[in-house]
């Protein structure tokens, strides 16, 4: 652990429904490898990783993630906003197999971006696109249990996330009991990897890709707010 002090720290928070399996999420993009016992998380539990930002390039920079496993019970809701300071990225989750979960995702992000008002989740938390638009935390939206949504894979996996779509996110699903849903070089780790990267690049560098776009002549400019805008 004495090695991780010489890396720069991002902080990712990962919040969703109790059950829908959070804790077994971020065990496989730390260790690679199923939770072989998943158990309910009470306040927050803290892994963590190494990222490679922009691997394989010459800015290539290793970086220390902190991925915190919010614990979705109700009972735990009033505490919940102590863990919700000094956020870098958020990883949105929801069970395929389950609507509501997936419903509740814009209240979990209400409950994140208004974290110093104390309102009841189920009635006063609720995802405003106007209000995200000034804080443009980068985020990641997660379709867990895709082993259990065989029979409705059409419907559910092909459908675009509505919160995916008005925040700008990439979303994924996938199987926390099978390692290949993370396998190097394939679309959910490529997603994975560039999520990582944008969190990076808000936390250290986006003081000086703002310089740089300042010196940059007004059709230049241009250009790259609609090359930003298209990535995104």
């Amino acid at each position: 652990m004495a090695g991780f002090q010489a890396y720069d720290k991002i902080k990712i928070i990962v919040v969703g429904d109790s059950g829908v399996g959070k804790t077994s999420l971020v065990h496989l993009m730390c260790h690679n490898e199923p939770n072989s016992n998943p158990g309910y998380t009470i306040g927050c539990s803290v892994e963590v990783k190494l990222h490679d930002y922009k691997a394989g390039t010459p800015s290539e920079k290793t970086y220390f993630t902190e991925l915190w496993d919010i614990g979705g019970s109700s009972s735990h809701q009033n505490s919940r906003s102590i863990f919700y300071n000094n956020v870098n990225g958020i990883i949105l989750v929801h069970d395929l197999t389950n609507r509501k979960s997936h419903q509740n995702l814009r209240k979990w992000l209400g409950e994140v971006l208004n974290k110093n008002d104390a309102k009841d989740f189920n009635n006063g938390y609720d995802f405003d696109p106007e209000q995200f638009a000034g804080n443009q935390i980068p985020i990641l939206v997660v379709g867990t249990k895709a082993d259990l949504a065989q029979t409705l894979r059409e419907k559910v996996i092909s459908r675009s996330s509505s919160i995916a779509e008005e925040c700008g996110a990439d979303e994924m699903n996938l199987d926390c009991n099978d390692c290949k849903c993370l396998s190097p070089g394939s679309t959910n780790s490529v997603k994975m990897s560039r999520f990582f990267d944008k969190v990076t690049e808000r936390r250290f560098y986006s003081h000086q890709m703002s310089h740089t776009q300042g010196h940059l002549a007004p059709t230049e400019r241009r250009r790259g707010h609609m090359k930003m805008f298209h990535n995104d």
